[in-house]
């Protein structure tokens, strides 16, 4: 299982890569997870992005809810137990990034981003670029 954040879902949304790799390992049972707010901010800034594309935005609801299958979005009451640690250690960063270390706290997993504001807060972190490696690696996935 990995945690997901708002910038990899927005990346699923406008690309392929992404979206094919959570398609495919989904399908070998390992669990994708986001805290609830990535999915407000993907909502939040794909409009601005796609307009910059000079992409029509009509399909964002749908996208985000098929993200949603693959993605389990994580409630704040179980990531807010960890906010101050989370906190502490995104200090000085992108503190309002905090609910996805959080969420990785919570679940005692790694995180998938492109964000390197995410690199030494003391979890796995891992770029679309590398992912594939620790998705392989899990239990269940190896290629025949």
């Amino acid at each position: 299982m990995i945690v997901v954040d708002a910038n990899i879902l927005i990346r699923a949304v406008l690309g392929r890569r992404a979206r094919q790799l959570m398609e495919k390992y989904s399908l070998k049972e390992i669990r994708f997870f986001a805290p609830d707010v990535a999915f407000d901010d993907a909502e939040r800034y794909l409009p601005l992005l796609l307009k910059k594309r000079g992409k029509s935005e009509t399909d964002i609801a749908a996208s985000l809810d098929y993200l949603r299958t693959l993605i389990e979005p994580v409630d704040r009451e179980l990531y807010a137990i960890f906010e101050n640690e989370a906190r502490e250690r995104m200090h000085g960063r992108d503190e309002d990034d905090w609910p996805v270390l959080a969420s990785a706290l919570s679940l005692g997993c790694g995180i998938w981003t492109e964000d390197a504001d995410f690199f030494g807060t003391g979890v796995a972190v891992w770029t679309t670029s590398r992912v594939e490696i620790f998705l392989r690696s899990q239990p269940g996935t190896s290629e025949p």
